[in-house]
Parts: C-alpha cells; sequence; structure tokens
C-alpha cells in the first residue's frame, strides 16, 4: 500500500501519513493524510502504461518522471551482476513449491539481496519493495533492482522513481519500456541468466571484468 501511494504520486511524503488500516474481510484499506492533499485532480489524469494487463498510472506521470536525474558516477561490474543472478537462482522462493508468481529484489551493486519480495503481479511486488524503501529511508541512487518479470514501462517508471540505476530481469522488454529507459538514462539488462545479459540501454554503467563478451542488444 505505501509503495503503490509512492509509485503513483499520490502522497509526497510519508510523513503525511497519520495512519493505514487494513480489512481483511472486504479487501480494503483505508489511509488517514495528515493533511490535506490534491489525490482528486491526480486520479483523473491517467497514463497506462505496458503493464500487467494494462497497467494505470496517475497524475502528470511522464512530465514528472522524465525531471528525473540518475547518478552517472555509479558503476556495475559484470562478475558482481552474476553473483546476483545466482544469488536470486538459489534464494527459496514461493515460485519453486508452487509456481504461478515474480519476484523482486533490491540489491546493492556487489551483488548481495536487501530484499526479496513475491506477488502474483510484479507491479505490486515492486510496490512493496518501494514502501519498505520509505519507510526505512533506504537510497537506491546506488541499487540494483531485479525482476523475474518483464521490462515494461511500467517496471521502468517505477524503478526511475525510487532512483535506482540498474534494472535486471531474467526476461525480455517492451518496445514501450525501452524507449522510456532510454530517455531517463536507466541501465536496463535483459535475458539475465547463469553468466550471460542483454544490455539494452545504459551500457556505459557497465563495467567488464569477465572474459566473456557481453551481448548488446
Amino acid at each position: 500500500m505505501l509503495g503503490y501511494l509512492r509509485n503513483q504520486r499520490l502522497v509526497d511524503s510519508i510523513d503525511d501519513i497519520s495512519s493505514v488500516q487494513v480489512d481483511w474481510e472486504t479487501d480494503s484499506a483505508a489511509v488517514v493524510l495528515s493533511r490535506k492533499t490534491n489525490i482528486d485532480d491526480k486520479i483523473g489524469k491517467r497514463t497506462v502504461t505496458s503493464g500487467c494487463g494494462q497497467g494505470t498510472m496517475f497524475g502528470n506521470l511522464m512530465e514528472e518522471v522524465e525531471q528525473i536525474v540518475l547518478r552517472q558516477d555509479v558503476s556495475l561490474k559484470d562478475e558482481d551482476l552474476f553473483v546476483l543472478i545466482e544469488k536470486v537462482r538459489k534464494h527459496e522462493t514461493i515460485y519453486k513449491q508452487a509456481g504461478a508468481v515474480h519476484g523482486c529484489a533490491l540489491a546493492t551493486t556487489g551483488g548481495e539481496i536487501l530484499m526479496f519480495v513475491e506477488d502474483v503481479g510484479r507491479h505490486n511486488a515492486v510496490d512493496a519493495i518501494a514502501g519498505f524503501m520509505w519507510l526505512d529511508g533506504i537510497d537506491g541512487s546506488d541499487k540494483v533492482f531485479y525482476t523475474t518479470g518483464r521490462l515494461t514501462s511500467e517496471m521502468v517508471i517505477k524503478c526511475a522513481q525510487m532512483r535506482i540505476p540498474f534494472l535486471v530481469s531474467r526476461s525480455g522488454l517492451t518496445q514501450m519500456g525501452h524507449s522510456i529507459a532510454k530517455r531517463i538514462g536507466i541501465t536496463m539488462l535483459g535475458r539475465a541468466s547463469g553468466r550471460h545479459y542483454l544490455a539494452f540501454t545504459g551500457r556505459e554503467r557497465l563495467v567488464r571484468s569477465s572474459q566473456q563478451p557481453a551481448a548488446v542488444a
């Protein structure tokens, strides 16, 4: 819930939230704010994304996203990327037991997994991580975001909102996701498995430390 409010820009600061009450019987949540906000105006403006099914994000989203400046003084060694890929592969997951879920992870550029969340919808998993980052005041500007799902425009936008410069997936991408990542300047890597990956955008942040050539898409 907190990550959704943050990524949709429905609430500007976590300090504006007085309480969150969840009613599991009705599958609903009530959020009480400490001050008046313009949520109605934001909900009235919608952007359709290439997310699960047909994603929707509110407000003047693209105008805000394109103002985001990501750090250029951070880098990712491919050897550390391979470490992360292997750790995700070995991570105990619901997917291994039941399937039918997506996993998302927040990691350091050294390959350490800081948090891992699974959900039927990858957008829910990324929102959950965004919420934890918001609560704990975690800076995303030197982090890596990993997802098992496709690199859609929605995933790219949410990664940018968290100020994360590296977005990695074992899957492919959408044309809209690629276009936005290129405009924002995110380093987007797909088909990441074993010691292989495709570099779609932001190759200038990658440091080649292995002898195996990286594929460029």
